[in-house]
Protein backbone atom coordinates (compact mmCIF):
# COMPACT_ATOMS: atom_id res chain seq x y z
CA UNK A 1 0.00 0.00 0.00
CA UNK A 2 3.00 2.28 -0.46
CA UNK A 3 1.20 4.44 -3.04
CA UNK A 4 -1.83 5.20 -0.90
CA UNK A 5 0.31 5.55 2.22
CA UNK A 6 2.42 8.18 0.46
CA UNK A 7 -0.69 10.14 -0.49
CA UNK A 8 -2.06 9.91 3.06
CA UNK A 9 1.30 11.05 4.43
CA UNK A 10 1.27 14.03 2.06
CA UNK A 11 -2.20 15.19 3.10
CA UNK A 12 -1.39 14.82 6.81
CA UNK A 13 1.74 16.92 6.28
CA UNK A 14 -0.54 19.63 4.83
CA UNK A 15 -2.67 19.60 7.97
CA UNK A 16 -5.55 17.90 6.15
CA UNK A 17 -7.60 15.08 7.62
CA UNK A 18 -9.52 13.62 4.68
CA UNK A 19 -8.93 12.54 1.09
CA UNK A 20 -11.58 11.38 -1.33
CA UNK A 21 -10.98 9.35 -4.50
CA UNK A 22 -13.49 8.93 -7.32
CA UNK A 23 -12.81 6.94 -10.45
CA UNK A 24 -11.47 9.09 -13.30
CA UNK A 25 -11.35 12.22 -11.14
CA UNK A 26 -8.56 14.05 -9.29
CA UNK A 27 -8.52 13.33 -5.55
CA UNK A 28 -10.13 15.90 -3.23
CA UNK A 29 -8.43 16.85 0.04
CA UNK A 30 -10.11 18.50 3.05
CA UNK A 31 -9.12 19.96 6.42
CA UNK A 32 -12.07 19.94 8.85
CA UNK A 33 -14.48 20.09 5.95
CA UNK A 34 -12.73 22.86 4.00
CA UNK A 35 -11.16 21.89 0.68
CA UNK A 36 -7.39 22.26 0.33
CA UNK A 37 -5.28 22.50 -2.79
CA UNK A 38 -3.85 19.14 -3.84
CA UNK A 39 -2.26 18.59 -7.26
CA UNK A 40 -2.70 15.05 -8.53
CA UNK A 41 -3.87 13.70 -11.86
CA UNK A 42 -7.24 11.94 -12.13
CA UNK A 43 -7.12 8.28 -11.09
CA UNK A 44 -8.71 5.85 -13.57
CA UNK A 45 -10.57 3.03 -11.86
CA UNK A 46 -7.93 0.49 -12.89
CA UNK A 47 -5.23 2.58 -11.18
CA UNK A 48 -7.47 3.19 -8.16
CA UNK A 49 -8.07 -0.55 -7.79
CA UNK A 50 -4.33 -1.14 -8.07
CA UNK A 51 -3.60 1.40 -5.33
CA UNK A 52 -6.22 -0.20 -3.10
CA UNK A 53 -5.57 -3.81 -4.03
CA UNK A 54 -4.85 -4.91 -0.45
CA UNK A 55 -8.01 -3.20 0.83
CA UNK A 56 -10.32 -4.56 -1.85
CA UNK A 57 -10.53 -8.09 -0.49
CA UNK A 58 -13.01 -10.56 -1.93
CA UNK A 59 -15.20 -10.20 1.17
CA UNK A 60 -15.31 -6.41 0.93
CA UNK A 61 -15.99 -6.47 -2.79
CA UNK A 62 -18.86 -8.87 -2.20
CA UNK A 63 -20.25 -6.61 0.55
CA UNK A 64 -19.86 -3.59 -1.73
CA UNK A 65 -21.72 -5.40 -4.49
CA UNK A 66 -24.51 -6.32 -2.07
CA UNK A 67 -24.89 -3.08 -0.07
CA UNK A 68 -23.31 -0.46 -2.40
CA UNK A 69 -21.24 0.78 0.57
CA UNK A 70 -18.82 -0.57 3.18
CA UNK A 71 -16.76 1.03 6.00
CA UNK A 72 -13.70 -0.19 7.94
CA UNK A 73 -10.42 0.99 9.54
CA UNK A 74 -6.97 1.01 7.97
CA UNK A 75 -3.49 1.45 9.52
CA UNK A 76 -1.41 3.46 7.01
CA UNK A 77 2.08 2.39 8.09
CA UNK A 78 3.66 5.05 10.30
CA UNK A 79 1.20 7.70 9.11
CA UNK A 80 -1.58 6.60 11.45
CA UNK A 81 -5.02 5.07 11.44
CA UNK A 82 -7.73 6.04 8.97
CA UNK A 83 -11.41 5.31 8.67
CA UNK A 84 -12.19 4.11 5.16
CA UNK A 85 -15.53 4.26 3.36
CA UNK A 86 -16.14 2.62 -0.02
CA UNK A 87 -19.10 3.12 -2.32
CA UNK A 88 -20.09 2.15 -5.83
CA UNK A 89 -21.81 4.88 -7.84
CA UNK A 90 -22.53 5.62 -11.50
CA UNK A 91 -19.14 7.37 -11.75
CA UNK A 92 -17.35 4.23 -10.55
CA UNK A 93 -15.58 3.51 -7.31
CA UNK A 94 -15.60 6.16 -4.55
CA UNK A 95 -13.23 5.93 -1.57
CA UNK A 96 -12.90 8.23 1.44
CA UNK A 97 -10.03 8.13 3.99
CA UNK A 98 -10.67 9.97 7.28
CA UNK A 99 -7.66 10.52 9.58
CA UNK A 100 -7.74 9.50 13.22
CA UNK A 101 -9.03 5.98 12.86
CA UNK A 102 -12.67 6.98 13.18
CA UNK A 103 -14.75 5.23 10.57
CA UNK A 104 -16.95 7.78 8.75
CA UNK A 105 -20.52 7.86 10.06
CA UNK A 106 -21.62 6.41 6.75
CA UNK A 107 -19.82 5.32 3.66
CA UNK A 108 -20.08 7.74 0.74
CA UNK A 109 -23.54 7.57 -0.72
CA UNK A 110 -23.40 6.05 -4.20
CA UNK A 111 -23.87 9.03 -6.48
CA UNK A 112 -26.91 7.59 -8.15
CA UNK A 113 -28.39 9.71 -10.91
CA UNK A 114 -31.08 12.09 -9.75
CA UNK A 115 -34.45 11.93 -11.48
CA UNK A 116 -33.96 12.88 -15.10
CA UNK A 117 -32.96 16.53 -15.37
CA UNK A 118 -32.45 17.00 -11.62
CA UNK A 119 -29.41 18.87 -10.39
CA UNK A 120 -28.41 19.56 -6.80
CA UNK A 121 -25.67 21.80 -5.47
CA UNK A 122 -25.07 22.82 -1.87
CA UNK A 123 -22.51 24.40 0.41
CA UNK A 124 -22.45 24.56 4.22
CA UNK A 125 -23.34 28.00 5.51
CA UNK A 126 -20.44 29.60 7.34
CA UNK A 127 -20.79 29.66 11.12
CA UNK A 128 -20.28 33.22 12.40
CA UNK A 129 -16.80 33.69 13.77
CA UNK A 130 -15.46 30.49 12.23
CA UNK A 131 -12.93 31.38 9.52
CA UNK A 132 -12.35 29.22 6.50
CA UNK A 133 -9.02 28.53 4.87
CA UNK A 134 -8.50 31.50 2.51
CA UNK A 135 -9.59 30.78 -1.01
CA UNK A 136 -10.48 27.15 -0.36
CA UNK A 137 -14.19 27.04 0.32
CA UNK A 138 -15.82 23.67 -0.17
CA UNK A 139 -17.54 23.39 -3.51
CA UNK A 140 -21.28 22.69 -3.54
CA UNK A 141 -20.72 19.86 -5.98
CA UNK A 142 -18.73 18.12 -3.22
CA UNK A 143 -21.64 18.11 -0.76
CA UNK A 144 -24.62 17.34 -2.98
CA UNK A 145 -28.15 16.75 -1.76
CA UNK A 146 -29.96 13.99 -3.62
CA UNK A 147 -33.52 14.66 -4.74
CA UNK A 148 -36.12 11.91 -4.50
CA UNK A 149 -39.17 11.22 -6.62
CA UNK A 150 -41.29 12.02 -3.54
CA UNK A 151 -39.91 15.57 -3.47
CA UNK A 152 -40.76 16.06 -7.14
CA UNK A 153 -44.33 14.98 -6.44
CA UNK A 154 -44.51 17.18 -3.33
CA UNK A 155 -43.35 20.26 -5.24
CA UNK A 156 -45.88 19.60 -8.00
CA UNK A 157 -48.63 19.61 -5.37
CA UNK A 158 -47.21 22.77 -3.81
CA UNK A 159 -47.17 24.56 -7.17
CA UNK A 160 -50.75 23.52 -7.83
CA UNK A 161 -51.69 25.02 -4.44
CA UNK A 162 -49.91 28.32 -5.39
CA UNK A 163 -47.44 27.87 -2.51
CA UNK A 164 -44.33 30.02 -2.32
CA UNK A 165 -42.54 27.81 0.22
CA UNK A 166 -42.56 24.27 1.60
CA UNK A 167 -41.45 23.49 5.17
CA UNK A 168 -40.30 20.01 6.20
CA UNK A 169 -39.22 18.55 9.54
CA UNK A 170 -38.62 15.09 10.91
CA UNK A 171 -41.76 13.81 12.58
CA UNK A 172 -43.99 16.48 11.05
CA UNK A 173 -46.11 16.56 7.89
CA UNK A 174 -45.09 19.09 5.24
CA UNK A 175 -46.46 22.62 5.55
CA UNK A 176 -47.05 25.08 2.71
CA UNK A 177 -46.94 28.86 2.74
CA UNK A 178 -49.79 30.09 0.56
CA UNK A 179 -50.44 33.84 0.27
CA UNK A 180 -48.17 34.35 3.26
CA UNK A 181 -50.06 31.91 5.51
CA UNK A 182 -48.85 28.48 6.67
CA UNK A 183 -51.12 25.52 6.13
CA UNK A 184 -50.66 21.84 6.81
CA UNK A 185 -50.43 19.60 3.76
CA UNK A 186 -52.78 16.64 3.91
CA UNK A 187 -51.93 13.18 2.64
CA UNK A 188 -48.15 13.73 2.56
CA UNK A 189 -45.54 11.68 4.38
CA UNK A 190 -43.77 13.42 7.30
CA UNK A 191 -40.03 13.96 7.58
CA UNK A 192 -37.14 15.30 5.54
CA UNK A 193 -35.10 12.24 4.56
CA UNK A 194 -37.83 10.85 2.35
CA UNK A 195 -37.68 14.01 0.24
CA UNK A 196 -34.06 15.20 0.47
CA UNK A 197 -31.06 12.96 1.06
CA UNK A 198 -27.95 14.90 2.17
CA UNK A 199 -24.70 13.15 1.31
CA UNK A 200 -22.34 12.10 4.15
CA UNK A 201 -20.32 15.32 4.23
CA UNK A 202 -23.49 17.40 4.34
CA UNK A 203 -24.90 15.24 7.14
CA UNK A 204 -21.71 15.67 9.14
CA UNK A 205 -21.94 19.44 8.78
CA UNK A 206 -25.59 19.40 9.82
CA UNK A 207 -24.73 17.30 12.88
CA UNK A 208 -22.20 19.97 13.83
CA UNK A 209 -24.97 22.55 13.85
CA UNK A 210 -24.16 24.21 10.53
CA UNK A 211 -26.90 24.99 8.04
CA UNK A 212 -26.75 23.85 4.42
CA UNK A 213 -27.96 26.14 1.61
CA UNK A 214 -28.60 24.42 -1.70
CA UNK A 215 -30.02 25.24 -5.12
CA UNK A 216 -32.06 22.47 -6.74
CA UNK A 217 -33.35 21.97 -10.26
CA UNK A 218 -36.07 19.35 -10.63
CA UNK A 219 -37.01 17.34 -13.72
CA UNK A 220 -40.43 18.99 -13.85
CA UNK A 221 -38.54 22.26 -14.51
CA UNK A 222 -39.21 23.67 -11.05
CA UNK A 223 -36.30 25.26 -9.20
CA UNK A 224 -35.87 25.42 -5.44
CA UNK A 225 -33.77 27.36 -2.98
CA UNK A 226 -33.44 25.07 0.03
CA UNK A 227 -32.08 25.59 3.52
CA UNK A 228 -31.46 22.49 5.65
CA UNK A 229 -30.77 22.79 9.38
CA UNK A 230 -31.14 20.99 12.69
CA UNK A 231 -34.03 21.85 14.99
CA UNK A 232 -35.26 20.11 18.13
CA UNK A 233 -32.71 17.36 17.60
CA UNK A 234 -33.91 16.50 14.09
CA UNK A 235 -33.55 17.71 10.54
CA UNK A 236 -35.67 20.52 9.08
CA UNK A 237 -35.78 22.20 5.68
CA UNK A 238 -37.29 25.30 4.10
CA UNK A 239 -37.82 25.17 0.33
CA UNK A 240 -38.51 28.31 -1.73
CA UNK A 241 -40.12 27.58 -5.12
CA UNK A 242 -38.57 29.67 -7.89
CA UNK A 243 -39.34 30.29 -11.54
CA UNK A 244 -36.66 29.04 -13.90
CA UNK A 245 -36.31 32.39 -15.65
CA UNK A 246 -36.36 35.90 -14.22
CA UNK A 247 -39.80 37.50 -14.74
CA UNK A 248 -40.54 40.58 -16.79
CA UNK A 249 -40.97 43.78 -14.79
CA UNK A 250 -44.52 44.08 -16.11
CA UNK A 251 -45.43 40.73 -14.59
CA UNK A 252 -44.74 41.96 -11.03
CA UNK A 253 -47.66 44.44 -10.88
CA UNK A 254 -45.53 47.02 -9.07
CA UNK A 255 -47.52 50.10 -7.96
CA UNK A 256 -44.91 52.46 -9.42
CA UNK A 257 -42.57 52.09 -12.38
CA UNK A 258 -38.90 51.46 -11.67
CA UNK A 259 -38.03 50.62 -15.28
CA UNK A 260 -35.80 53.68 -15.62
CA UNK A 261 -33.45 52.29 -12.94
CA UNK A 262 -32.25 49.71 -15.48
CA UNK A 263 -30.89 52.61 -17.58
CA UNK A 264 -28.90 54.29 -14.80
CA UNK A 265 -25.32 54.40 -16.15
CA UNK A 266 -23.60 54.10 -12.78
CA UNK A 267 -24.37 54.29 -9.09
CA UNK A 268 -25.93 52.17 -6.35
CA UNK A 269 -29.57 51.05 -6.19
CA UNK A 270 -30.64 49.34 -2.96
CA UNK A 271 -33.50 46.85 -2.66
CA UNK A 272 -34.75 46.37 0.89
CA UNK A 273 -37.33 44.28 2.65
CA UNK A 274 -37.77 41.29 4.90
CA UNK A 275 -37.04 37.74 3.80
CA UNK A 276 -39.75 36.64 1.38
CA UNK A 277 -40.78 40.17 0.44
CA UNK A 278 -39.93 39.69 -3.23
CA UNK A 279 -36.88 41.95 -3.42
CA UNK A 280 -34.77 39.26 -5.16
CA UNK A 281 -37.52 38.81 -7.75
CA UNK A 282 -37.68 42.54 -8.43
CA UNK A 283 -33.89 42.78 -8.74
CA UNK A 284 -33.83 39.87 -11.18
CA UNK A 285 -36.57 41.47 -13.30
CA UNK A 286 -34.62 44.75 -13.40
CA UNK A 287 -31.49 42.84 -14.44
CA UNK A 288 -33.46 41.21 -17.23
CA UNK A 289 -34.68 44.61 -18.40
CA UNK A 290 -31.10 45.95 -18.45
CA UNK A 291 -29.97 42.95 -20.51
CA UNK A 292 -32.81 43.44 -22.99
CA UNK A 293 -32.68 47.22 -23.38
CA UNK A 294 -28.93 47.90 -23.18
CA UNK A 295 -25.67 46.37 -24.38
CA UNK A 296 -24.12 45.34 -21.07
CA UNK A 297 -22.05 42.71 -19.33
CA UNK A 298 -23.94 41.78 -16.18
CA UNK A 299 -22.19 39.96 -13.32
CA UNK A 300 -24.34 38.58 -10.50
CA UNK A 301 -23.21 37.33 -7.09
CA UNK A 302 -25.91 35.18 -5.52
CA UNK A 303 -26.29 32.72 -2.64
CA UNK A 304 -27.61 30.65 -4.33
CA UNK A 305 -28.47 31.60 -7.93
CA UNK A 306 -32.26 31.97 -7.90
CA UNK A 307 -33.32 33.08 -11.39
CA UNK A 308 -31.78 32.24 -14.74
CA UNK A 309 -31.21 35.39 -16.77
CA UNK A 310 -31.91 34.71 -20.46
CA UNK A 311 -29.29 35.55 -23.05
CA UNK A 312 -29.91 38.48 -25.37
CA UNK A 313 -28.32 39.37 -28.74
CA UNK A 314 -26.53 42.43 -27.35
CA UNK A 315 -25.78 41.55 -23.72
CA UNK A 316 -23.95 38.95 -21.64
CA UNK A 317 -24.79 37.61 -18.19
CA UNK A 318 -22.28 35.96 -15.83
CA UNK A 319 -24.09 34.46 -12.84
CA UNK A 320 -21.79 33.40 -10.00
CA UNK A 321 -22.96 31.38 -7.02
CA UNK A 322 -21.34 31.91 -3.64
CA UNK A 323 -19.62 28.70 -2.55
CA UNK A 324 -19.77 27.16 -6.01
CA UNK A 325 -18.14 29.71 -8.33
CA UNK A 326 -16.60 32.06 -5.78
CA UNK A 327 -15.92 31.71 -2.02
CA UNK A 328 -17.80 34.80 -0.80
CA UNK A 329 -19.38 38.11 -1.80
CA UNK A 330 -16.22 40.10 -1.03
CA UNK A 331 -14.03 37.98 -3.30
CA UNK A 332 -16.74 38.02 -5.97
CA UNK A 333 -16.91 41.81 -5.95
CA UNK A 334 -13.14 42.12 -6.23
CA UNK A 335 -13.21 39.72 -9.16
CA UNK A 336 -16.12 41.57 -10.76
CA UNK A 337 -14.23 44.87 -10.79
CA UNK A 338 -11.61 43.22 -13.02
CA UNK A 339 -14.07 41.55 -15.41
CA UNK A 340 -15.22 44.63 -17.38
CA UNK A 341 -18.85 44.65 -16.11
CA UNK A 342 -21.43 47.33 -16.78
CA UNK A 343 -23.93 46.09 -14.18
CA UNK A 344 -23.19 44.17 -10.97
CA UNK A 345 -25.93 42.53 -8.95
CA UNK A 346 -25.07 41.62 -5.33
CA UNK A 347 -27.49 39.23 -3.66
CA UNK A 348 -26.92 40.69 -0.21
CA UNK A 349 -24.78 43.37 1.43
CA UNK A 350 -23.67 41.42 4.49
CA UNK A 351 -20.67 43.27 5.94
CA UNK A 352 -18.61 46.44 5.83
CA UNK A 353 -16.09 45.13 3.29
CA UNK A 354 -18.80 44.06 0.83
CA UNK A 355 -20.47 47.46 1.21
CA UNK A 356 -17.15 49.25 0.66
CA UNK A 357 -16.48 47.33 -2.56
CA UNK A 358 -20.06 47.91 -3.77
CA UNK A 359 -19.65 51.66 -3.22
CA UNK A 360 -16.29 51.60 -4.99
CA UNK A 361 -17.87 49.85 -7.97
CA UNK A 362 -20.72 52.36 -8.04
CA UNK A 363 -18.27 55.27 -7.92
CA UNK A 364 -16.07 53.90 -10.71
CA UNK A 365 -18.66 53.72 -13.47
CA UNK A 366 -20.75 50.62 -12.72
CA UNK A 367 -24.43 50.23 -11.94
CA UNK A 368 -24.64 48.16 -8.74
CA UNK A 369 -27.93 46.57 -7.66
CA UNK A 370 -27.83 45.17 -4.13
CA UNK A 371 -30.22 43.96 -1.47
CA UNK A 372 -30.28 44.19 2.30
CA UNK A 373 -32.72 43.55 5.11
CA UNK A 374 -34.43 46.77 6.16
CA UNK A 375 -37.97 48.02 6.52
CA UNK A 376 -37.65 51.56 5.16
CA UNK A 377 -35.57 53.71 2.85
CA UNK A 378 -34.12 55.73 5.73
CA UNK A 379 -33.46 52.53 7.66
CA UNK A 380 -31.58 51.10 4.67
CA UNK A 381 -29.25 54.08 4.62
CA UNK A 382 -28.61 53.80 8.35
CA UNK A 383 -28.06 50.06 7.97
CA UNK A 384 -25.24 50.72 5.50
CA UNK A 385 -23.66 53.45 7.67
CA UNK A 386 -23.95 51.43 10.90
CA UNK A 387 -21.91 48.60 9.38
CA UNK A 388 -18.83 50.77 10.00
CA UNK A 389 -17.17 51.94 13.21
CA UNK A 390 -18.07 55.50 14.32
CA UNK A 391 -14.80 57.05 13.10
CA UNK A 392 -15.50 55.92 9.50
CA UNK A 393 -19.19 56.82 9.25
CA UNK A 394 -18.73 60.40 8.03
CA UNK A 395 -16.68 59.16 5.09
CA UNK A 396 -19.23 56.44 4.29
CA UNK A 397 -22.08 58.96 4.39
CA UNK A 398 -20.21 61.10 1.86
CA UNK A 399 -19.58 58.11 -0.42
CA UNK A 400 -23.19 56.96 -0.09
CA UNK A 401 -24.54 60.44 -0.84
CA UNK A 402 -22.50 60.54 -4.05
CA UNK A 403 -23.16 56.96 -5.20
CA UNK A 404 -26.75 56.19 -4.13
CA UNK A 405 -29.38 56.58 -6.86
CA UNK A 406 -32.51 54.99 -5.36
CA UNK A 407 -33.83 52.77 -2.57
CA UNK A 408 -36.69 50.37 -3.26
CA UNK A 409 -38.41 48.90 -0.19
CA UNK A 410 -40.89 46.10 -0.80
CA UNK A 411 -43.65 44.26 1.07
CA UNK A 412 -45.91 41.44 -0.11
CA UNK A 413 -49.49 41.52 1.20
CA UNK A 414 -52.31 39.02 0.66
CA UNK A 415 -55.07 40.22 -1.61
CA UNK A 416 -58.27 41.12 0.19
CA UNK A 417 -60.31 38.68 -1.88
CA UNK A 418 -57.69 35.95 -2.07
CA UNK A 419 -55.88 34.81 -5.17
CA UNK A 420 -52.30 35.64 -4.32
CA UNK A 421 -50.32 38.55 -2.96
CA UNK A 422 -49.71 42.09 -4.12
CA UNK A 423 -46.52 44.17 -3.74
CA UNK A 424 -46.44 47.42 -1.81
CA UNK A 425 -43.43 49.66 -2.44
CA UNK A 426 -41.56 52.56 -0.98
CA UNK A 427 -39.42 54.29 -3.60
CA UNK A 428 -36.83 56.89 -2.63
CA UNK A 429 -35.03 58.64 -5.47
CA UNK A 430 -31.85 60.42 -4.48
CA UNK A 431 -32.29 64.07 -5.39
CA UNK A 432 -29.88 66.82 -4.37
CA UNK A 433 -31.90 67.35 -1.19
CA UNK A 434 -31.86 63.64 -0.31
CA UNK A 435 -28.10 63.43 -0.97
CA UNK A 436 -27.50 66.40 1.35
CA UNK A 437 -29.53 64.73 4.10
CA UNK A 438 -27.53 61.52 3.70
CA UNK A 439 -24.22 63.41 3.76
CA UNK A 440 -25.19 65.38 6.87
CA UNK A 441 -26.61 62.39 8.73
CA UNK A 442 -30.18 63.75 8.70
CA UNK A 443 -31.78 60.46 7.65
CA UNK A 444 -34.64 60.99 10.10
CA UNK A 445 -35.86 63.81 7.84
CA UNK A 446 -35.89 61.69 4.68
CA UNK A 447 -39.49 60.65 5.43
CA UNK A 448 -40.69 64.20 4.82
CA UNK A 449 -38.82 64.31 1.50
CA UNK A 450 -40.53 61.05 0.52
CA UNK A 451 -43.96 62.45 1.29
CA UNK A 452 -43.34 65.53 -0.83
CA UNK A 453 -41.39 63.81 -3.58
CA UNK A 454 -44.21 62.74 -5.86
CA UNK A 455 -43.03 65.04 -8.64
CA UNK A 456 -39.61 63.34 -8.52
CA UNK A 457 -41.16 59.91 -8.86
CA UNK A 458 -40.99 59.05 -5.15
CA UNK A 459 -43.56 57.02 -3.26
CA UNK A 460 -43.85 56.50 0.48
CA UNK A 461 -44.89 53.10 1.77
CA UNK A 462 -47.87 54.54 3.64
CA UNK A 463 -49.20 56.35 0.58
CA UNK A 464 -48.87 53.14 -1.44
CA UNK A 465 -50.71 51.15 1.25
CA UNK A 466 -53.50 53.74 1.42
CA UNK A 467 -54.01 53.52 -2.36
CA UNK A 468 -54.20 49.72 -2.15
CA UNK A 469 -56.79 49.95 0.65
CA UNK A 470 -58.92 52.48 -1.26
CA UNK A 471 -58.82 50.24 -4.33
CA UNK A 472 -60.02 47.31 -2.23
CA UNK A 473 -56.87 45.34 -3.09
CA UNK A 474 -55.76 44.82 0.54
CA UNK A 475 -57.61 45.12 3.83
CA UNK A 476 -57.08 47.96 6.25
CA UNK A 477 -55.79 45.46 8.83
CA UNK A 478 -53.13 44.20 6.47
CA UNK A 479 -52.11 47.75 5.56
CA UNK A 480 -51.81 48.74 9.21
CA UNK A 481 -49.65 45.68 9.92
CA UNK A 482 -47.31 46.57 7.03
CA UNK A 483 -47.01 50.31 7.68
CA UNK A 484 -43.99 51.90 9.34
CA UNK A 485 -45.93 55.01 10.46
CA UNK A 486 -49.59 54.54 11.34
CA UNK A 487 -50.20 58.28 11.58
CA UNK A 488 -48.99 58.79 8.01
CA UNK A 489 -51.19 55.92 6.81
CA UNK A 490 -54.22 57.48 8.52
CA UNK A 491 -53.41 60.86 6.95
CA UNK A 492 -53.32 59.38 3.43
CA UNK A 493 -56.52 57.40 4.03
CA UNK A 494 -58.29 60.59 5.15
CA UNK A 495 -57.48 62.48 1.95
Amino acid sequence: MAGVDQILHAIVQQGADEVRFVSDQAPLVFARGVQRRFSMAPTPEALLRQLLSQLLTAERLAELERDSRVSFEYQAGAVGRFGVALARGPNGLEVTFLAGGAVPLRAPEPRAPLPTGAVAHGVPAQTPGQPEAPGHAASPAEVPVAVTARLVELVERAVAARASDVHLANGEPPHLRVDGQLQRMSGAEPGVDGYLEPQPRAREELLRGRALDVALELPNRERLRASLYRAQGGLAAALRILPRVAPELGELNLPVSIEDLANVPHGLVLFAGATGSGKSTTMAALCRRALERRSVLLVTLEDPVEFALPATPRSLARQRQIGRDVPDFTTGLRDALRSDPDVIMVGELRDAETIRLALTAAETGHLVLASLHSGSAAGSIERVVDAYPPEQRAQIRTQLADALRAVVVQRLLPRARGGGRVPALELLRVTVAVANHVREGKTAQIGSLLQGGGRDGMLSLERCLAELVRAGTVTLEQARAAANELDSLAMYLAK
